[in-house]
């Protein structure tokens, strides 16, 4: 995908290292993605921990979409917040987050909770509340849940919920795995995973306790969740949840079909600093700004396909040019497409909005980090 430098008004005065977030490349994303799912919104709960702002959860419950899942409780918060009217923390809950999740159930009546569980001890804590309970399953991540062939476990777990006066509020599995699979195998191994997951389904109906919904697919497997139909067929509700086509990245844009609509709405704004070489230059966005977690490149330079971004350190991120080519001078500015969005969206604590090719303000990133570690 090739992509143009943004032309952006208003900047100058812009401290650098900066998140941009466009947020008509936001609508515009949120629209790509009701469209690949035949236009409904019912179809879609989507993953908040690359969203962050609260601006940003606004905006996507605005187009119709009422329900979403996070990873942490100052997600949550934020996210009942926004407006979601049904809301999974996709995370295992244990120990004292019990009681924020408690809490914040309580501040937000009106909004529908769930939590994960994948063992008969995880749902003694929620005994006496409204949080309803979906069963987590290892996906082939081995990372959290229940083992998916595992069905009488998983029917035992489901009926000792029904069995606590909770509710069963049906199954999680998360195949970001498919991040790994080949193009042109990745459909028939998500789909072959699905069949799994779908004989589990079906004999959980049979039992007497039938999923209400099943939540997959994170970004990578999206393409080839949309169109498997096993599961709305034996009677649950199926959802995606990819998160981070809100923004994009380096990442998601190749694996997303190209003639979507997709594009990357946060990047990062950075400065060129130093000369440490004839063929090297240094910006101030090192792994504290762009995320390494993905490895090497941390980003992509837009507009310059022969820049090659080195390994980070904290505050510097070398970009190395070919032999003969110009060095940019110290001060310009260069647009930064990270590789991994999500925990780069986390490394702020604000961002820059604009629109229409110009500066809006600036909005907190709401949901960075972690509630106090000790709430009272």
């Amino acid at each position: 995908m090739v992509m143009s430098v943004p032309t952006v008004a208003g900047l100058e005065a812009v401290l650098t290292p900066a998140l941009v977030v466009d947020l008509d490349a936001v609508k515009a994303n949120i629209a790509a993605t009701l469209r690949l799912l035949g236009g409904d919104p019912n179809r879609w709960r989507p993953h908040l921990k690359t969203a962050k702002l609260g601006l940003i959860m606004r905006t996507i419950r605005e187009q119709g979409v009422a329900q979403a899942k996070c990873s942490t409780t100052l997600e949550l918060e934020t996210a009942c917040d926004a407006g979601f009217q049904d809301l999974l923390l996709a995370y295992p809950v244990t120990g004292p987050q019990v009681d924020v999740v408690k809490r914040i159930a309580a501040a937000y009546p009106a909004t529908s909770i769930s939590v994960l569980v994948e063992d008969a001890a995880m749902v003694a804590p929620w005994r006496g509340s409204r949080i309803g309970l979906f069963i987590d399953l290892n996906s082939g991540m081995d990372r959290t849940g229940m083992l998916l062939d595992g069905h009488e476990e998983v029917i035992g777990l489901a009926r000792g919920i029904n069995g606590s006066g909770l509710q069963f509020a049906g199954l999680h599995y998360y195949d970001g795995h498919a991040s790994g699979f080949a193009a042109d195998e990745a459909e028939g191994l998500v789909h072959a995973g699905y069949d799994r997951l779908l004989s589990l389904v079906k004999r959980l109906a049979a039992a007497g306790i039938p999923a209400p919904e099943v939540v997959t697919a994170g970004t990578p497997a999206f393409p080839h969740a949309r169109e498997y139909r096993g599961f709305t067929e034996a009677g649950s509700v199926h959802r995606v949840s990819p998160g981070t086509v809100v923004y994009n990245d380096r990442r998601s844009l190749e694996q997303l079909p190209a003639d979507a609509g997709y594009r990357p709405a946060a990047l990062v704004l950075a400065t060129v600093v130093s000369h440490p070489g004839p063929h090297r230059f240094c910006t101030d966005a090192g792994h504290k700004s762009v995320s390494a977690d993905a490895g090497d490149p941390t980003c992509e330079v837009i507009g310059h396909s022969e820049y090659t971004p080195r390994h980070p350190s904290e505050e510097h991120l070398p970009v190395d040019v070919p032999a003969g080519a110009p060095l940019p001078p110290r001060g310009e500015l260069l647009w930064l497409l990270p590789s991994h969005v999500c925990p780069t969206v986390n490394n702020f604590d604000h961002a820059v909005i604009v629109s229409g090719g110009k500066f809006q303000g600036i909005e907190r990133v709401t949901a960075r980090g972690r509630h106090p570690p000790i709430v009272g």
